[in-house]
């Protein structure tokens, strides 16, 4: 977890570009040409063969990407006379905190560590991928089961779905998307249904089992499914605190990990402590776009 110190700030960070919006984007601008190459047609165009897409090759030019944007970062920080400090950081105090047994003070210690992905506590888990895991796989999906309702869930159907995988959605409510408007709730899923995404409403998962030619098979409260090649889970992500020492310096935590915070967004039992990141009651979201 790099930091990064400028004028009487220490930073502690995490990286969009590597695990957020900017590698999905890529991946979601792949997964559109399949869907314009079928509409071209209608305007005319005729392919001998049907086009085909290799997993491999995106993937490499994908980190091939984010490495490039990864250096245009660190070169925006050293021309704005920003140190960064790559490691593990801790905070010792209210204004120290620890890379790798390094000391770094500062007046005051911003937290922007994000979060990462929840998993339930279920027989099988260990089979299961996660949003990060999705980014890297070494070969794409012929077959996969992603349980969630939620926006990157969603996300992720429409990746797999544009990259030709046989995508299964399994969500506990009736409907995508709860707290959306009601409308676009609907639209979507109907949408989504017609691009041949199947979704299994109101399926709570059990259990995921795995068969000895590596498929696997997820157990619901309705019924028992097999033949995938993954099992993604996007069922909700916790904050990103373990190990950084703030319960030792006083910041307090809920139980799943958030830092209760002010109506100033300040960690309330420590004032020097500068919190953005997964709070209490609300979430910061970053957008990130691509020239």
């Amino acid at each position: 977890m790099p930091e990064c110190i400028y004028k009487n700030f220490i930073c502690f960070r995490h990286r969009c570009v590597l695990r957020g919006c900017v590698p999905k984007k890529l991946l979601v601008y792949a997964s559109k040409f399949s869907h314009e190459f079928e509409e071209s047609h209608g305007f005319g165009w005729a392919y001998d063969t049907d086009p085909k897409h290799d997993w491999s090759t995106l993937i490499a030019n994908k980190n091939t990407e984010l490495q490039r944007l990864v250096g245009i970062y660190k070169n925006i920080l050293k021309n704005a006379n920003v140190d960064l400090i790559e490691g593990r950081g801790k905070v010792v105090d209210p204004h120290t905190v620890s890379v790798d047994g390094k000391l770094y003070t500062a007046k005051n210690i911003l937290i922007a560590v994000g979060g990462r992905p929840s998993m339930p506590d279920i027989p099988g888990i260990e089979h299961v991928i996660d949003s990060d895991a999705a980014l890297d796989l070494p070969s794409k999906p012929e077959k996969i089961a992603i349980v969630g309702g939620g926006y990157i869930a969603l996300e992720f159907a429409g990746i797999f779905n544009g990259l030709k995988s046989d995508v299964h959605v399994f969500i506990r409510q009736p409907k995508v998307l709860r707290g959306f408007d009601e409308e676009v709730r609907d639209f979507v899923a109907e949408q989504m249904s017609l691009r041949g995404i199947t979704f299994h409403t109101e399926h709570s998962p059990q259990a995921i089992t795995k068969s000895n030619d590596g498929l696997l098979s997820l157990k619901t409260n309705k019924e028992t499914i097999g033949g995938f090649s993954h099992v993604m889970f996007a069922t909700g992500r916790k904050p990103n605190t373990k190990n950084l020492g703030l319960e030792e310096v006083g910041v307090k935590m809920d139980k799943k990990g958030a830092i209760v915070v002010g109506k100033i967004i300040r960690g309330l039992q420590v004032p020097l402590a500068f919190i953005v990141t997964m709070t209490s009651g609300f979430f910061v979201i970053y957008l990130s776009l691509l020239g």
